[in-house]
């Protein structure tokens, strides 16, 4: 079935994960900033964990399908792109992967088994594991003691951010920072030559200049689309994804609600301060209304021409109007409690992943937002994060939908 996501709340029917793996277990402390993670996580609870995510997501009637099976699927179905697959690894791996370029091909391509290799990529290569006989003794010395020469890819299980599904097409994404941009190699060949998804139009590259990250991405309705400025996604971006979009005869989108949030570690993304929960609800973190400008992006009178306005109403009356209705209710993450809001907002409580109208999966630690949410009508299915969360993001985050229902 075809990719098809034309709102956030329509029932979920398809939906990609990724289970994390030894990458996990290959982060270090000096490396955790660069790597993008606070602290490192138990591995064997965050696959269970993850595991219990999986099954809550498939008792509601979602088909769930992993990242690493998928990519798999294609080195097998296409054997000839396995070298090509591996040079572009190796080529985008840093400058210790191509000092070790050779070794690292013929050791990579000794991996016969497809899914197999697709987890030695994501989880990294150490310089122990290459038997190197490159004469490089500085290196060999300094490298020996575990050092990867091509880094793991401990972000992975955050599917949503890589690439975004947009009504019928996609945004391949160009990630923020450098130790994420591999992960959206694996969406370039899925999209490109799984056969479920071939001639999956973009509307969006990898190797375009600008940042732009799927947690900024969320589809309002199937003519609206909302897009956060934010500290991971570029206007620049945003101005080239509305033109190609416009561009897309079969796109029904025909309105871009550009939100500009603080640009901030907290939030990262506009779906770490806001997401829908209902038609006419959604979660906001009360930090950002004060600071919120937003802007109206519209087809201009000739090709790759942007209207774009300004808008002075409030958040709530502007998702109101152009979603069609009177009003809509904002339920405050950590409700009324600022200190309550600002921990909750940190751990994801305002990342729902909305899997019908008014039913959400959220992180059992927001304790406050989920009695906020129930409050409001909101069906709350509660799942464990105590390692998940380490990795500062939630349900929305490590979910890549594929299909929903229309609405």
């Amino acid at each position: 079935m075809p990719i098809n996501v034309t709102s956030e709340i329509g029932k979920l029917k398809k939906v990609m994960l990724h289970k994390p793996g030894v990458e996990l277990e290959h982060l270090v402390p000096e490396e955790l900033e660069r790597l993008l993670f606070d602290d490192i996580p138990y591995l064997k609870t965050a696959r269970s964990e993850h595991d219990f995510f999986a099954r809550l997501l498939r008792d509601n009637g979602t088909e769930v399908v992993y990242l690493e099976d998928l990519m798999a699927e294609v080195l097998k179905l296409k054997p000839e792109l396995k070298g090509t697959f591996v040079r572009q690894f190796i080529q985008e791996g840093g400058s210790t992967a191509n000092k070790f370029a050779n070794q690292l091909y013929e050791f990579l391509m000794g991996i016969e088994d497809e899914k197999e290799l697709v987890l030695k990529v994501m989880s990294g290569v150490g310089m122990s594991e290459l038997k190197a006989t490159v004469k490089s003794p500085l290196v060999d010395l300094v490298k020996k003691g575990g050092r990867f020469i091509m880094d793991p890819i401990p972000n992975l299980y955050f599917t949503r951010d890589p690439f975004a599904t947009i009504g019928k097409g996609v945004s391949l994404n160009q990630m923020y920072s450098k130790t994420r941009r591999r992960e959206t190699i694996f969406g370039q060949y899925i999209l490109e030559y799984h056969p479920d998804f071939a001639g999956t139009p973009f509307y969006y590259k990898r190797t375009y200049p600008f940042a732009i990250e799927g947690g900024d991405i969320l589809n309002l309705s199937r003519r609206v689309l909302a897009v956060g400025i934010s500290q991971r996604t570029t206007p620049e971006a945003i101005e080239v994804l509305a033109q190609n979009i416009f561009n897309d005869r079969n796109s029904e989108i025909e309105t871009i609600l550009a939100l500009d949030i603080p640009s901030v570690r907290a939030y990262m993304h506009l779906d770490t301060v806001c997401t829908q929960v209902d038609y006419d609800k959604f979660t906001i973190h009360p930090g950002i209304l004060g600071s919120l400008s937003v802007y109206e992006i519209c087809r201009g009178n000739h090709k790759d021409e942007l209207q774009v306005t300004e808008l002075d109403n409030s958040l709530p009356a502007i998702l109101a109007s152009h979603l069609g209705l009177d009003r809509v209710t904002m339920i405050h993450c950590g409700g009324k409690d600022r200190i309550a809001s600002e921990r909750e907002q940190w751990n994801d409580g305002s990342n729902t992943l909305c899997i019908e109208p008014g039913k959400v999966v959220v992180y059992d630690r927001n304790y406050i937002t989920n009695r906020v949410l129930e409050e409001n009508g909101i069906q709350v299915l509660e799942m464990p994060s105590s390692e998940l969360s380490r990795g500062r993001g939630g349900p929305r985050c490590m979910s890549m939908p594929l299909e929903r229902e229309e609405i």
